[in-house]
């Protein structure tokens, strides 16, 4: 199966991130013995990334929450390894989103190093536990996780349309009261001035989302951005700004992790990552024209759909 020209530099950066995988779990004279056959079978996964991501990118929700799922029923991964592979290649889909946002300088990084403190012990102990869960429980486990994410996002509002400070109740907004602000301006000259935010309950739900995030991939970004609205008031560009930067630095985290204990899946994402790259270009694009609360409902659902799924062929199974 010959690759096609113009999509040539895409998989060469994917067989590169491949590479760096190999570099870093110490199987570099594995590469003398690429399944190149395997590889090349498994074309389809390029073109199957591309259109992930483009929906990822323009809705705003996890590229994870597509591919983990893809990798485990489709490609036929096992759950470690399919969690693996969707952290891994998330890292490199949200490059260009993390680097727009720190070129905006829209990131509140006061706030989102404190958010580390709690994400990235977190998912190291969350994705050193998905290689050593049952892969029977840790698909229900998955599947309950998409159930819940998808409720998530049908749920709540999209984070462009939340009000800062909703649901806060008396007790929060006491504790957020008094305690300083925070202001973050914007090279577009667009000034945020807001209160410094009580930081122990966000070290505490960023613990929460990163664990969940190294054990199925995904809901470290949905639990941080909302927090940061509706408990923080931290306007939205901000908070979904900061998100993605809490995201990206965790990730790398829990990609090594996986990276160190997983069996090696080059051929996967030697595809995945390039069609990220190609994805996230379009995604950017694309999303300025489609309504993001539709995309978010709608997705919810497809995410519950896909849950039930897991769970009945797993329970069945049984």
């Amino acid at each position: 199966m010959e690759v096609p020209v113009s999509g040539t530099r895409f998989v060469l950066l994917g067989a590169a991130g491949a590479a760096v995988v190999a570099a870093v779990s110490g199987q570099v004279s594995a590469l003398g013995t690429f399944p190149m056959d395997q590889f090349l079978a498994h074309w389809w996964i390029f073109p199957a990334s591309i259109l992930f991501s483009t929906v990822a990118l323009s809705s705003g929700v996890s590229g994870a929450l597509f591919f983990s799922p893809f990798f485990m029923l489709i490609v036929g991964l096992t759950p470690s390894q399919a969690i693996g592979a969707g952290l891994l290649t998330e890292v490199f889909g949200m490059g260009n989103g993390l680097r727009s946002y720190v070129k905006q300088r829209v990131v509140d990084f006061q706030t989102a190093k404190w958010l580390l403190l709690g994400s990235i012990p977190a998912i190291v102990v969350g994705a050193f536990a998905a290689h050593y869960v049952d892969p029977g429980i840790l698909k229900l486990i998955f599947g309950a996780g998409l159930l819940l994410l998808g409720g998530f996002l049908v749920y709540y509002e999209s984070p462009d349309r939340c009000e800062p400070g909703e649901c806060e109740g008396e007790y929060l907004k006491k504790k957020n009261t008094g305690r300083g602000t925070t202001t973050v301006a914007a090279t577009d000259g667009e000034k945020f001035t807001y209160d410094t935010c009580w930081r122990i309950p966000g070290v505490a739900l960023s613990t929460v989302g990163g664990f969940i995030t190294g054990l199925i991939s995904a809901g470290l970004p949905e639990i941080v951005t909302t927090q940061l609205i509706v408990r923080c008031r931290i306007p939205p560009r901000v908070a979904v700004a900061t998100s993605v930067f809490v995201l990206a630095v965790t990730a790398v985290a829990g990609a090594l992790v996986h990276a160190l204990t997983a069996t090696p899946v080059w051929y996967v994402v030697a595809w995945s990552i390039p069609g990220v790259l190609v994805g996230g270009t379009i995604g950017t694009r694309v999303g300025k024209f489609l309504p993001s609360e539709l995309m978010e409902t709608g997705l919810g659902f497809v995410f519950g759909v896909v849950g039930v799924i897991v769970l009945g062929v797993e329970l069945f199974a049984g």
